[in-house]
């Protein structure tokens, strides 16, 4: 009887824990969205995304390419090619809110309901706000520094340590792993000389980064981009 007491015992014990455990796991809870089975914009998805992170404290939203996999089902939506290059645009906006601080109706809206796959999604924000730019890189807070395309999260972090004994240039950016193949249209730094945003507009910057040759007037031009760079100063 003993026994028997002592098991029923220990099972109400286990009862109570169980309800009063933690609807989440401690490590974090994740969750994965198919993408392209269905015409939801990447609006509707990130938005859903950010009220994930931000009211149920999602750790990480993971997206996947939705590849039919039963041909015999009429019902199922039949793709010629799974979505991948938007699944890699969709991570790259996630990464955006997550640790770049951006919204998501910034990065996508009603306007423009759809992520640009031919451009990265923080480009694709700074071509569509030009009075934002160019950016002065020894005098911008560090939230704007996280938006200009090129610049990362340690990118910004040598940045700010490093204006605080020189005024940086394009060469320093180069060391501190700036693409300055795509920020050098977004910013202004002591000897840089660049042709920015402002004066370019946003249209031919946009055809200078996907690399396609820009065409004006008279046909043909070649733009010259920089001065020559000044050396790296001597620490």
């Amino acid at each position: 009887m003993k026994i028997i007491s002592a098991n029923i015992a220990e099972s109400k014990e286990e009862r109570k824990k169980y309800r009063t455990a933690p609807l989440f796991s401690p490590s974090g809870q994740s969750t994965q969205l198919i993408i392209g089975a269905t015409d939801d914009s990447d609006h509707t998805i990130l938005k859903l995304s950010s009220a994930l992170y931000s009211k149920r404290d999602l750790k990480r939203v993971y997206y996947s390419g939705y590849i039919p996999v039963n041909t015999y089902d009429n019902r199922l939506p039949a793709l010629p090619s799974p979505p991948l290059r938007r699944e890699h645009r969709l991570y790259q906006a996630d990464w955006l809110l997550r640790f770049y601080g951006f919204r998501s109706d910034e990065i996508v809206n009603a306007e423009n309901p759809n992520l640009d796959l031919e451009l990265d999604p923080k480009v694709s924000w700074a071509l569509r706000n030009p009075h934002l730019f160019p950016v002065d890189i020894n005098k911008a807070d560090p939230l704007m520094l996280l938006r200009i395309p090129g610049i990362g999260t340690r990118s910004v972090q040598l940045i700010l340590a490093a204006r605080m004994h020189n005024r940086l240039n394009s060469a320093h950016l180069q060391k501190m792993g700036v693409v300055m193949k795509r920020a050098r249209y977004f910013i202004t730094c002591n000897e840089l000389r660049s042709k920015n945003i402002q004066e370019l507009k946003p249209e031919f910057v946009r055809q200078l980064l996907l690399e396609k040759k820009p065409v004006g007037n008279d046909g043909a031009i070649q733009l010259k981009l920089f001065q020559p760079m000044m050396p790296a100063l001597k620490s």
